[in-house]
């Protein structure tokens, strides 16, 4: 084990032992500052999000942006262990976001400190840690992206087995309301709002995009919630609310989803944000093309991250597994660290060098 892969290590137990719910990441940020001014590398902060450059950094060139974020999820109630002891057994580091994604944060870090005192780099590199990726809040990457130059590609860490997510689903919310006119039930009175927002629940069950991607699969209309204004058994209800989770693929914008729900639901609706869009990265890119040629297959990830909220090229790729990410008793192997550092070397030397 290299020291900066040992170092990326002990960083990664001090985060575990640190809470960073969303928008309460103030703890681990000072812990990031700590780490980058302990090495002698200045850096930055804006709100909870901490970002550096490369030693040699060069305005007249592009640059490539390492990126994962260092908020958390609320650990749920199946936990055996403390969620906030960095446990370190069998090979493995346990603990809340230790898999996802404090394992490709501090593997993305220790890239970065492989490459910062470098000279003559194609590129530049530069590296933000960003707050509230959970929530895809408005106070995280987008709030740091205008402070970090003229990004030209990046890598968004996330655990993906160390394979390469090519393309990701956008995700839309959409609040719906049925309207209708309250009544005694016991009368057949009024006009139920409920069996209106049946009929649309029965059409969006139904209904399928044509449009079918070869790494997304086909776009996605799922309700996911409802409730009417009432809870009185007998009075039919004058309003019913409901809510879209609306999954897009590559091929279908937003405001194509719109129009289609536009021209079929007679509930109104509107959608929450239309910020986390749909993404992809050319299967001829650089990026793409260094990874294939460690041998990385490439696939559609049905999950979202920063990447949806980046206006330029992203590969999004890290090591621990998805499938752990928000569990009991989340883990990270030790060796899947060490795997990350050593793939994102090789990945980036093949492009700036």
């Amino acid at each position: 084990m290299t020291s900066i892969t040992a170092d990326a290590i002990d960083l990664l137990k001090q985060l575990i032992a640190t809470p960073s719910f969303s928008k309460e990441e103030n703890d681990t940020a000072e812990i990031l500052c700590a780490f980058f001014q302990n090495h002698g590398i200045p850096f930055a902060r804006v709100g909870n999000n901490i970002y550096a450059k490369n030693k040699h950094y060069d305005v007249n060139k592009e640059s490539i942006l390492l990126n994962s974020h260092h908020d958390t999820v609320k650990p749920n109630k199946g936990y055996t262990v403390d969620p906030f002891f960095p446990l370190e057994k069998d090979g493995k580091i346990f603990g809340l976001g230790s898999n996802d994604a404090g394992g490709c944060l501090v593997s993305l870090i220790a890239t970065f400190l492989h490459f910062y005192h470098e000279e003559n780099l194609l590129y530049n590199v530069v590296f933000a840690a960003s707050a509230e990726e959970e929530i895809s809040g408005v106070n995280g990457i987008e709030l740091v992206l205008p402070y970090l130059g003229n990004i030209n590609f990046g890598i968004v860490g996330e655990p993906t087995k160390l394979e390469m997510a090519v393309a990701e689903r956008g995700l839309m919310v959409i609040d719906c309301t049925a309207e209708g006119r309250a009544g005694h039930a016991a009368r057949k009175e009024g006009e139920s709002a409920l069996y209106k927002a049946v009929d649309d629940i029965n059409w969006i069950r139904n209904y399928k995009f044509e449009k079918v991607s070869s790494l997304l699969g086909e776009s996605m209309l799922t309700v996911t919630v409802i409730e009417t204004d009432n809870k009185q058994h007998n009075v039919v209800p004058a309003q019913c609310k409901f809510v879209i989770d609306v999954r897009v693929n590559e091929l279908y914008t937003f405001d194509e989803i719109l129009s289609e729900l536009q021209k079929n639901l007679k509930s109104k609706f509107k959608p929450r944000t239309t910020r986390m869009k749909s993404t992809s990265i050319a299967l001829d890119h650089p990026l793409v093309k260094a990874g294939m040629a460690l041998g990385k297959g490439y696939y559609g990830s049905p999950t979202t991250s920063d990447k949806a909220l980046m206006p330029f090229a992203t590969l999004k790729m890290g090591p621990g597994d998805s499938a752990r990410s928000h569990t009991a008793d989340e883990y990270i192997y030790i060796a899947e660290i060490e795997d990350g550092v050593a793939t994102y070397i090789k990945l980036l030397d093949q492009i700036i060098r």
